[in-house]
């Protein structure tokens, strides 16, 4: 059970969200200053860089991972705890990795459904990280065109041995999940998991420090220098170290000479309503997290201490919505009419990097000097994957990195504002072009 409720930080030291309201801890790391001497530096205190720092540090080497903000601070703190075997660029992972992979292009991608459930629940047990992990998901058709890719998709993973892990449910199986008249049907799926994504990210982080890592806060990157020996400049410090990897995603404005027109900001909405008691059980007597099968789609689960947490609405213009609750609780509300007028307690924005292709982007920007980003919404999963494979890379093992480094992304060559502009145009196609299925 996570902590009960305590008055959430000032904004500037998390978001005021139910996450940052009920941490098992707060962090307390130090900010950088003078210099520091190491193997591998990483910027960013998200998932990507406290899993790779935990993966490094696991295999002997010295770390240092510097942070703006606190760890947790961005989408890795704000996300919807859903740990799940989607990838949103699937089909364009097939298409170009086919070049390279060859016939053994649809197993590599079915690995990575679900490595990052193993490394997760792994991590979990063996470090002791109170981050109330649960099973079980439904991934649910609101009509019955979705029905046909979720047949595909059942049908595919009995066909890998998952078959006591799936099942395939009409609306009336749905309905006995959720009290709510919405879907046409679902796939249930107990190896998919829901989870405390604050306090896994603070827990990993505390296990990388126990292994030696070194960690700083409110430590800001002004640049990152070049060479035979890289080093990564801070507002008060130093980190001169063999190989260097930024891990921001779409939090940083680091070479962005080499990385402008790749990501761009999408902002997602959250709410949590009030402790629901009774009716918790009564609308998903089973615990299940949920998203549906649309392009832009709603997700929700319950927490804890039986809330209703519930996000969706993508804006792809990347400006915060003025108003999350509005437009969140009509959603609730068509999905469990039981919450109508239900109380919200907390409300938040959650920065999504998203890439064109939807492929998460990795490469070098020079022969030492690493850089990992852009999941397009499904980040708990992907980031500890991403963080294996840099883990590796940075090792010396290539194999996996370079079937990543090889795929050709779409750079968009305008300015943010103007390519979030032309992301958004591109959503709304996909939109219309949905309803009509």
């Amino acid at each position: 059970m996570t902590a009960a409720i305590k008055h959430p930080l000032p904004a500037a030291e998390r978001a005021p969200s139910y996450y940052s309201a009920t941490l098992n801890e707060e962090t307390a790391y130090p900010t950088l200053e003078g210099e520091v001497n190491v193997d591998i530096a990483i910027i960013g205190g998200g998932f990507t860089g406290v899993a790779t720092a935990v993966e490094m540090a696991e295999r002997g080497y010295k770390v240092a991972l510097v942070e703006t903000h606190k760890i947790g601070w961005g989408a890795t703190g704000r996300n919807g705890g859903q740990v799940t075997g989607s990838l949103s660029g699937d089909a364009a992972m097939r298409k170009q990795m086919s070049r390279f992979l060859g016939e053994g292009v649809d197993d590599f991608i079915w690995y990575l459904r679900w490595r990052g459930h193993e490394i997760i629940k792994s991590r979990v047990e063996k470090y002791g990280i109170q981050c109330d992990l649960k099973h079980g998901h439904l991934h649910a058709a609101m009509k019955a065109s979705h029905m046909d890719e979720l047949k595909a998709s059942y049908e595919e993973a009995v066909r890998r041995g998952m078959a006591d892990d799936v099942t395939l449910l009409d609306a009336a199986g749905v309905r006995e999940h959720l009290d709510s008249d919405l879907y046409v049907g679902a796939i249930k799926n107990t190896r998919n998991m829901h989870l405390h994504p604050l306090n896994l990210c603070i827990g990993e982080a505390k296990a990388a420090a126990s292994l030696g890592a070194l960690i700083f806060e409110h430590s800001e990157v002004q640049d990152i220098i070049h060479g035979d020996r890289p080093a990564v400049i801070t507002t008060r410090g130093r980190i001169n170290a063999q190989q260097v990897l930024l891990a921001g995603d779409v939090y940083h404005k680091l070479e962005r000479k080499k990385l402008k027109g790749m990501i761009f900001p999408a902002m997602g909405g959250i709410v949590t309503t009030r402790p629901l008691g009774d009716l918790a059980r009564q609308i998903n007597p089973q615990d299940l997290a949920v998203y549906d099968c649309r392009f832009v789609l709603d997700y929700y689960r319950m927490t804890a201490d039986g809330r209703l947490l519930f996000g969706g609405g993508a804006n792809y213009s990347g400006r915060d919505s003025r108003d999350i609750e509005a437009e969140l609780r009509p959603c609730i509300e068509r999905t469990f009419p039981k919450l109508k007028g239900v109380e919200i307690d907390f409300k938040w924005s959650c920065a999504m990097g998203i890439v064109i292709n939807r492929i998460p982007q990795l490469g070098k920007l020079s022969k030492n000097v690493w850089y990992c980003q852009g999941y397009s919404g499904h980040g708990v999963a992907t980031t500890h994957i991403m963080g294996e494979v840099m883990a590796n890379a940075m090792s010396g093992s290539l194999e996996k990195f370079d079937t990543f480094a090889q795929c050709q992304h779409i750079r968009v060559p305008l300015s943010e504002r103007l390519g979030n502009h032309m992301l958004a145009m591109g959503m709304w196609y996909y939109q219309m072009m949905e309803k009509l299925r």
